[in-house]
């Protein structure tokens, strides 16, 4: 390879050197997850989507490092074994030389990634942001950093005023306001990058902004960034054209002007590689697309037993699991409907499973409840291995959502042979085909209008399929399984991320992985 200058001016012949700054190492559910979030629904895809880039980065060659904060507690200790087990897969691919932990108290003794308090979140960003530019920059030298969601969204700023090429990924829509004062009482010397930011109102000079001009995290982060990706091409589209007036606007007007001067694009998420029901230790039964059959019927009777419903492998199971969040996840249009549609198919032994948390559990209770659905309704807490089991057993999965930025449940759904029925929208869009058995295309129901209605004729539509000839119905489960594996992992997502990697380096990150 030829002698290539780096950033700061000097010329060696190293391969580049990627920074990935993640402020997590397990879930993140689109609509601003955490800890406890990932316990209660698998939703999103940050922290998942950054363990595994790293790890296709490094087995593909490339001088991948990556920042995190150090969650102590987390680290060794109760529900923290889930982002324990995943700082072990970080740490089976790379030397610990590359692996770059931010140090502050304020992670080590926490029990989950976010708190639940709006006043604590940004001082955790701010010590994570801290560290990064004041000690993780300056040690690692990197060629291109890698930033990922709001946390991070000062991170680009100090990178351009350091002459390296910085990457943002948008994960989800949500922000959190500072003023430059506030930074710099966190030991971040704003002054040095502040130009780089984005105001609630236009700065006149760094000396009248301080105090009063507060800073959006997330749109700094597109503003300073020299690229930027949303997780679904779909997602993006959205934003640029305005179809989502819930998305603020500073957020979106940048983001337009990124993807004006052509400096966006958009990258499906991948769920984790665990996500493969011929290997996951959570199943009754593992299977693959080929022997789908009888194991489905096993782990169905293994689910059911589990969360109460009546045990028969011959009955259509509907899944949700997605946290049940009103305001995006659309939990409301399945209360809805709910009553109605199991009546309507009460002779076919229909059930629901729902393996969530959320604010939207308590009227699912209700209904249980009031309408004696025991047997046939069953709502349960998060729980990890109860959830995959969920995938394994169902034969349908609901993700009604009114926006999805990318969405995994409908891709697992799909591997573990569970038919999405799904709005269309966002990553939802990108990744979910209404079903055609005659031409043997499409590998879920999706319903076009956001609402009750639209959403109970998709589930109809899902138990016209399973009303079908049980060898005609197996032979598109198998394809969807099939195609499912192939399209959704992380290899491809990786080597979306190298295009623009290199796009941006304007050199090769690795040999050609054609």
């Amino acid at each position: 390879m030829a002698k290539q200058k780096s950033h700061n001016g000097s010329t060696d012949n190293r391969k580049p050197r990627i920074l990935i700054v993640t402020p997590e190492i397990t879930y993140l559910p689109a609509g601003m997850g955490n800890m406890a979030c990932r316990l209660n629904a698998k939703a999103g895809g940050l922290a998942d989507v950054s363990a595994s880039l790293v790890a296709a980065l490094f087995d593909l060659g490339a001088d991948v490092h990556v920042a995190l904060p150090h969650y102590r507690r987390m680290f060794h200790v109760e529900v923290g074994q889930l982002i324990s087990d995943e700082l072990r897969v970080y740490k089976s691919r790379l030397p610990d030389s590359r692996i770059h932990l931010a140090e502050d108290r304020c992670f080590y003794y926490r029990d989950t990634v976010y708190s639940y308090s709006q006043n604590e979140n940004p001082k955790l960003a701010l010590a994570f942001s801290r560290e990064v530019i004041n000690n993780i920059i300056p040690t690692v030298q990197p060629d291109l950093i890698h930033c990922n969601d709001w946390m991070t969204g000062l991170i680009p700023g100090a990178a351009r005023r350091m002459g390296i090429p910085c990457l943002f990924t948008v994960h989800n829509i949500h922000t959190h306001h500072l003023t430059l004062a506030q930074i710099e009482d966190s030991g971040i010397d704003a002054a040095e990058f502040w130009s780089n930011l984005y105001y609630t109102r236009v700065p006149y000079n760094y000396e009248e902004s301080r105090n009063t001009n507060a800073i959006d995290m997330q749109a700094s982060g597109v503003f300073a960034a020299h690229f930027i990706n949303t997780v679904s091409p779909t997602f993006l589209k959205e934003i640029v054209n305005g179809w989502h007036d819930f998305i603020p606007r500073a957020l979106r007007e940048e983001i337009r002007n990124k993807d004006r001067a052509g400096c966006a694009v958009g990258i499906l998420n991948a769920p984790d590689a665990a996500d493969n029901p011929a290997t996951d230790h959570n199943l009754e039964v593992n299977y693959t697309a080929e022997t789908h059959r009888e194991a489905k019927r096993a782990n169905k009777l293994a689910f059911q037993h589990k969360v109460g419903l009546e045990e028969n492998p011959d009955v259509p199971l509907f899944f949700w699991p997605s946290r049940l969040d009103p305001a995006q996840k659309g939990p409301q249009l399945l209360a809805d409907i709910l009553y109605r549609f199991m009546s309507r198919h009460w002779k076919r032994r229909v059930q629901i499973a729902i393996v969530a948390n959320g604010a939207f559990q308590q009227p699912f209770y209700d209904i249980l409840r009031y309408h004696d659905l025991y047997g046939r309704l069953a709502v349960c807490d998060f729980n990890q291995g109860l959830s995959q089991l969920g995938f394994a057993a169902s034969d349908f999965t609901l993700v009604p959502s009114l926006f999805e930025p990318c969405g995994l449940p409908q891709m697992v759904g799909q591997i573990y042979g569970s038919l999405p029925v799904v709005h269309d929208t966002g990553g939802l869009h990108d990744t979910v085909e209404h079903l055609d058995p005659a031409l043997g295309t499409g590998n879920g129901f999706v319903f076009k209008i956001y609402d009750s209605r639209g959403l109970e004729w998709a589930m109809d539509k899902a138990m016209e399929f399973y009303a079908r000839p049980a060898e005609e119905r197996e032979a598109q489960i198998a394809r969807v399984m099939r195609e499912g594996l192939a399209r959704f992992n992380h290899e491809t997502c990786a080597k979306r991320y190298i295009e623009i990697y290199e796009k941006m380096l304007k050199r090769p990150l690795v040999r050609s992985f054609a």
